[in-house]
């Protein structure tokens, strides 16, 4: 049977305080609805509607790498059942089972959306509901059930004393037959505290037209969990990352301190691996086998080869390191840099589009951008390829084995030859020949008894 997808992602999102679309706010590096479309992609689905409304242009545009998604307009936004009611020309003509998720809800788990499928269809159900029982059920749409069976869903607002009682809630995660289900919505009635058309209501009229209804109960109500305010998506973001670290610590990397460690839902780590307080792992980041990664490291998107040793304070962005390299502390490797095998990078080194070759050393206070650095290379303290005229980029080249006395301007476009010497405090303009050494300072001069005479010159004695 076919799956169609529904994500609802039209609220303002009133209690996050934002500019931003409450969806596009971010746990574990990316925001709440690309961790609902992830979920949902394990299913399969025909088609993907979502339903936008405040600030459509900051949503779709953030979403614009993701092929063959639908979007509806919900203007005005009248609850729920209305937003669903949005997408009947999307769906026009289709037929299967609609799963409705929203957007705001990041934590269900491929297995539940696979379990509500499975029971949806074996039932033949005209909707099934994914419930969770909780201690707190406070602000959460109650399940009334008559026996064992779910008889209708009262909204917190509306419910009685004795039915705010009820332990077991609503999600807002739904599986419905597409056959009818339209006709359905469009008996529900906005007779509420809010006076909006709630969803939920569907679930009494299935009940008295006879049809099924079902519930998928999760174990663990921390999927269910929805986000409408900063602090639950502060401890919706704990959740995530404690899940990411246990799972990391049980493939055999050391996290000393889980709750500093902040590592993203799509970072790889190798076992033997050891991250240190306060280490920050983002983006699509791979580190390799055997790696030590010491703490204040905060490394994007980057590829870590084996047996890397990162000390404290790095920043490393969009960058590879290979195996055995060391890096730090409190260097900085930027985009597209390339560190090979055994080189080191030293504290408070820059690198930008760079390659530093292997065996190669940058041990202190360095600048190197858009340069090409061989292997076994030695770069002195206070190195510059001054790599911008103020209009242009341009590359410098340092060959195999030369050796960059400290202090010294290399001026792009420039080469280094093979071998080659480059005398402390030289600005280089030209070329330097393999082998050769290149000075640009004067000849130093010594002036006996300068500072004496300087004294008594302003003391005028």
């Amino acid at each position: 049977m076919d799956i169609h997808l529904v994500i609802l992602a039209a609220g303002k999102g009133t209690r996050m305080k934002s500019a931003r679309p409450k969806v596009l706010h971010r746990i574990a590096g990316q925001p709440l609805i690309e961790h609902v479309l992830a979920c949902a992609a394990t299913i399969h689905p025909r088609s993907t509607t979502i339903v936008i409304g405040h600030q459509a242009g900051d949503l779709t545009a953030a979403l614009a790498g993701h092929h063959g998604l639908t979007y509806v307009v919900q203007e005005p936004q009248l609850g729920t059942a209305h937003a669903l009611m949005t997408t009947e020309p999307a769906l026009a003509g289709r037929s299967g089972t609609l799963l409705l998720l929203s957007g705001d809800v990041p934590m269900l788990t491929p297995a539940t959306l696979q379990t509500l499928v499975n029971t949806h269809e074996t039932a033949g159900a005209a909707a099934t509901v994914v419930t969770a029982i909780v201690e707190n059920p406070h602000g959460y749409g109650r399940i009334v059930r008559t026996g064992e069976q779910i008889a209708r869903i009262v909204e917190q607002k509306d419910a009685s004393p004795e039915e705010r009682q009820i332990r077991e809630i609503n999600s807002g995660i739904y599986a419905f037959a597409i056959e009818g289900l339209f006709d359905a919505v469009r008996s529900i009635a906005a007779e509420n505290a809010q006076k909006e058309y709630y969803l939920p209501d569907l679930v009494a009229i299935y009940r008295q037209r006879g049809a099924i209804v079902e519930t998928v109960t999760v174990s663990n109500a921390d999927e269910i969990l929805g986000i409408n305010t900063r602090v639950e998506l502060a401890a919706v973001s704990r959740i995530v990352r404690d899940r990411k670290t246990a799972e990391l610590m049980a493939d055999g990397v050391t996290i000393e301190d889980p709750a500093t460690a902040y590592v993203d839902t799509g970072v790889t780590v190798g076992a033997d691996t050891i991250l240190h307080p306060g280490v920050s792992l983002e983006g699509r980041t791979i580190i390799g086998r055997g790696c030590e990664i010491h703490s204040g490291a905060r490394i994007c998107d980057a590829h870590i080869g084996d047996r890397v040793i990162v000390l404290n304070h790095c920043v490393i962005m969009n960058a590879t390191v290979a195996d055995d390299a060391c890096i730090g502390p409190f260097a900085h490797l930027r985009a597209e840099s390339d560190v090979r095998a055994n080189a080191r990078v030293g504290n408070f080194v820059e690198l930008k589009k760079t390659v530093l070759g292997a065996g190669s050393k940058a041990n202190h206070l360095a600048y190197l951008g858009d340069a090409t650095i061989g292997e076994k290379v030695n770069i002195g303290a206070g190195t510059i390829t001054c790599n911008y005229d103020g209009v242009s980029k341009s590359q410098t080249v340092i060959e195999d084995g030369a050796f960059v006395g400290s202090d010294s301007q290399l001026i792009a476009p420039v080469t280094i030859g093979k071998g080659a010497y480059v005398g402390s405090g030289s600005t280089i303009r030209e070329n330097v020949p393999a082998g050769a050494l290149a000075v640009s300072a004067g000849k130093q001069r010594n002036l006996d008894g300068w500072v004496a005479r300087k004294k008594k010159n302003k003391s005028g004695k």
